[in-house]
């Protein structure tokens, strides 16, 4: 089981990196877009992702690769509640 979270884990990590990186410098994303990235159904099954995806980005985080805010302000996405963007460390 360990196993499927940490591939889900590093799919969301790759698919966060991808998004940001098709978008301007500045953008930001959602947690939602690589849930829904990785997600391989056509239902609303992606929402289970949304815990691990706001994981994956904590942990672009604390690598440098990522910001994660909150109303434009940064935090830390472990004990942030209410939504979060992404965007590209500057």
């Amino acid at each position: 089981m360990a196993d499927e979270e940490e591939r889900t884990g590093r799919r969301l990590e790759r698919a966060i990196l991808e998004l940001l990186e098709r978008r301007r410098p500045e953008a930001t994303i959602c947690p939602s877009d690589a849930a829904r990235a990785v997600y391989e159904g056509d239902d609303d099954g992606w929402r289970a992702l949304m815990e691990p995806a706001r994981r994956a980005a904590g942990r672009l985080a604390e690598a440098g690769e990522v910001t994660v805010t909150q109303r434009g302000h940064r935090v830390d996405p472990a004990t942030a509640r209410g939504p979060v963007r992404i965007r590209r460390a500057r």
